[in-house]
Order: structure tokens, then sequence, then C-alpha cells
């Protein structure tokens, strides 16, 4: 398979076009991963152009791309939402790495009751900005044609409230539901959001839940085992994957 790189802006080259790797991906594609003239690759802008063509000149600042073939993949219909809670240590961002390699289309860092780390605005800029560059590079190495986007931290209050507006169907993961996530019936023709919220490492509030229930989320487990943070929303990613046909 070809090596990919990523453009950090929309790309509209068509094929007979050059396009032009710059910056720390020229520096990655020329010093690190060693691309040569005359070698096939991909490009991609995150937006769903996908392009495939014969690198022209390298070196560690310009990579130069002749582009052979052009395709525009269209947005993930409907999205796949993980809400992951803030968690110690580097479990949120092992969450967010994995949901990205597998499909997850947008990230929203959640200020749970019992989240351990807290952000505040300062933080709450950085943590957005590392979990973003976790996702562009968990995107890059799984080829995907979509980078995830990563929304503003949402407290419990906002989070309700986009629960409230009936957008989307959202699944709050909880081992001691009695409806497995397996079992919900998911159409792939409706085109509303499937939001997954992933509580901390002490699970999520009881009021929480009482909240997010009242206001229309459905309580899941995945099975007769309790994941940490960092799996439950990858695993539960896989199993939505699987029932809309995306694996």
């Amino acid at each position: 398979m070809p090596l990919h790189f990523l453009l950090d802006e929309q790309v509209l080259a068509r094929p007979g076009e050059t396009v032009v790797l710059t910056g720390a991906e020229a520096h990655h594609a020329a010093a690190v991963r060693r691309v040569r003239v005359g070698e096939e690759v991909t490009v991609g802008d995150g937006h769903g152009a996908w392009l495939t063509g014969t690198c022209e000149a390298v070196a560690p600042r310009e990579v130069v791309v002749r582009i052979d073939a052009r395709t525009d993949v269209p947005p993930p219909a409907p999205r796949v939402v993980l809400v992951q809670a803030l968690a110690k240590g580097d479990r949120d961002e092992l969450a967010v790495q994995a949901a990205t390699e597998l499909g997850v289309d947008e990230i929203v860092p959640w200020q749970a009751a019992r989240s351990v780390s807290r952000w505040d605005a300062a933080k709450a800029a950085k943590g957005r900005a590392r979990w973003a560059a976790i996702v562009r590079e968990a995107a890059k190495q799984a080829h995907r044609a979509w980078v995830p986007e990563v929304g503003e931290l949402a407290t419990t209050k906002q989070l309700l409230r986009r629960i409230g507006e009936g957008a989307a169907s959202v699944f709050v993961l909880e081992p001691t539901a009695q409806e497995r996530l397996s079992t919900v019936e998911l159409d792939p023709a409706d085109e509303r959001d499937i939001v997954l919220v992933v509580g901390p490492e002490g699970g999520v509030a009881p009021e929480e839940l009482d909240a997010l229930a009242e206001a229309g989320a459905r309580l899941v487990r995945l099975g007769d085992t309790v994941l940490r943070t960092s799996t439950a929303g990858p695993a539960a990613l896989a199993v939505v994957s699987a029932a809309l046909g995306r694996w």
C-alpha cells in the first residue's frame, strides 16, 4: 500500500496537476519515510479528497506530487460521534487514537462529574489541540479520507442540551444497563448522528445517568465485562460499524 500524506488545506487540484507537501509533512515524507522520486503515494486533505500520484521532486522542505487520479469521497452518513469523558493519565488520549483508527467521525471531550482530569479555559484550548493532533496522525495512519473533528469541551449541561435537540441517537455506555448495544437495530438510511457517550474511570455518575436518560439517551452495555474508559469507546465503535455495514 502506498504511503499516505495529509495537506493542511482543502485540495482543488485535478489529475495532471501537482500538489506540494511542505513543512513538517514534507520533512516526514522525505527524511522519515524516505520517499523517492518516482514513488507512488496517496495524498488527502481530510475533507474527502483522495489523490493518487507520483513524487516528482523530494526534499525535506518540499515534496512535489504529480496527481494521477482523484476520488472525492462523500462525507459519512450517519456520522458516529464519540463523547469521551476526560480521564487521568493518557487513557482519554488512547481512546481518541483508537477511535479515530476505527472510524469515528467526531470526538467531543466531556467534563464529566467524576472526571479526575479537569480542563480550565487554558487547558481546554491546549487539550483540544492535543486531541486534534492525535486524531490527525491516527487518521493519516489509517488512510482515512475524512479527518474527524474534535469538538469543544462539553459540560454535562451542554451534552444534555445536544441530546434534547433530538438530532441524534444517543447511547450511554453503562455496565449495569439491561440492553446490549449489539442488540440495538441501527438503520444505515437514518442520517441522524449516532452518539456514543463514555464516562471516566469511575463511570458516569448516577445523577448524570438519570439526566441523560431523561433527555432521551439510551443506556446500553457492551457485554458482561467492565471495560476501561480507554477501550469502551473503540469497542462500541466496532459494534456500531458492523451494524451499519461499514465493516
